[in-house]
């Protein structure tokens, strides 16, 4: 496959394919004579693997430090329990931010309720 159909099939743009490739998040895609990227089930798969590392959010740095390990044959189970608590650390900051967004409008709502028991209509 060519960079245009694996963007077309990935939904992703052939622009940040290409990053991805410079920065090492994708290990570089075998080039025909022409020069054209030739994507092969191997390249897909690490397509697929760092679409689905990034959509849960794992940082770019983490995921490339993984891939560099992988590549250089020092992939290991230590690296992969450690690249899941870095992905489970992110998530856990999302949630922490999430929770204190909520916290801020359940404290909002509260206000409004104290406001309208006491009688006060001007937002209403």
């Amino acid at each position: 496959m060519n960079i245009k159909q694996v963007s077309e099939e990935k939904g992703i743009s052939a622009d940040t394919l290409r990053y991805y490739e410079r920065i090492g998040l994708i290990p570089p895609v075998n080039r025909t004579t022409g020069g054209i990227r030739d994507y092969t089930e191997e390249d897909l798969r690490w397509v697929d693997f760092t679409l689905c590392m990034r959509s849960a959010g794992l940082s770019i740095e983490s995921l490339t430090e993984y891939i560099r390990l992988y590549c250089a044959g020092e992939e290991t189970i230590l690296a992969r329990r450690d690249l899941l608590m870095e992905e489970s650390a992110q998530l856990e900051r999302k949630m922490a931010e999430m929770q204190a967004c909520y916290d801020r409008l359940q404290k909002k709502i509260a206000h409004y309720n104290e406001d309208l028991v006491k009688g006060d209509k001007i937002f209403a």
